[in-house]
């Protein structure tokens, strides 16, 4: 949703320092999400921007219009109400610390960061994005810095929060860690 907010910011050439008018575009931002199959899309009114919000530019972008209060306090609001409406997995920066503090189930998913940036370079090639290794660390050590020390809601584990080191698993191996973690609460 940050990337959502991010993107629309970036595409109305609002400066992030203007808080009136990206507090605006937050206010009128039309995000939906619908299910095709195995796969998530994001929309912003009616155009499908799933692809436009996971390009290189907006991991920075999204980080720097995460840190404005205005921004926060739209979104922590439209994330409570989607979860108001039944159960859901919500993944983000400060979801058990700030939006779902009193969730059931908590996890903070880390990994080294050379494996993060091997995730991440990898992924832009499969696009056709051409980047650096290099950049591809530089922005991720960047974002993390500026996500960790923000004033508002900085990047942390929950206190209650389980940490699942995902270094030298594929996606899948990180569900069923987290799924058989959750049936080991049942138990």
């Amino acid at each position: 949703m940050y990337r959502v907010v991010g993107l629309a910011i970036r595409r109305a050439g609002v400066d992030l320092r203007n808080e009136k008018e990206v507090e605006k575009i937050c206010k009128n931002l039309n995000i939906s999400f619908i299910n095709r199959g195995e796969e998530i899309r994001v929309y912003l009114e009616n155009e499908d921007i799933t692809e436009a919000i996971r390009e290189p530019a907006m991991d920075l972008m999204t980080s720097s219009a995460s840190a404005v209060s205005a921004v926060r306090k739209i979104m922590i609001e439209l994330q409570r109400k989607i979860g108001s409406q039944g159960e859901l997995v919500a993944e983000g920066r400060d979801m058990g610390t700030v939006v779902f503090p009193k969730a059931q189930h908590k996890f903070y998913l880390d990994a080294l960061l050379e494996a993060r940036v091997d995730r991440r370079f990898h992924e832009r090639q499969k696009k056709g994005i051409t980047i650096s290794r290099e950049k591809v660390k530089e922005d991720l050590i960047k974002r993390d810095y500026q996500d960790m020390n923000r004033s508002i809601s900085p990047l942390r584990p929950a206190e209650d929060a389980e940490i699942v080191d995902t270094t030298g698993l594929d996606p899948q191996q990180v569900v069923e860690n987290i799924i058989n973690r959750i049936r080991a609460h049942k138990g």
